[in-house]
């Protein structure tokens, strides 16, 4: 049960980071409004991030010649 509680600060922490840097990269840049389509992508980037780029084959890519 600690767990889902943990993993439910985890998602709001996410959340909320994303939103405030997300509100504080369009308050450097002048805007004058909130662009609220950014914010939501903000938080879709936070909540299921891109996995990072050098991360190798994945098990569907590999057979046997290529186990090296």
């Amino acid at each position: 049960m600690g767990m889902a509680k943990d993993s439910g600060e985890l998602r709001h922490q996410a959340i909320v980071t994303a939103l405030a840097s997300e509100l504080e990269r369009q308050a450097d840049s002048g805007a004058s409004r909130i662009d609220v389509d950014a914010l939501a992508k903000a938080v879709e980037r936070s909540l299921d991030p891109a996995p990072p780029a050098a991360e190798g084959r994945r098990p569907s890519e590999l057979n046997a010649t290529n186990d090296d």
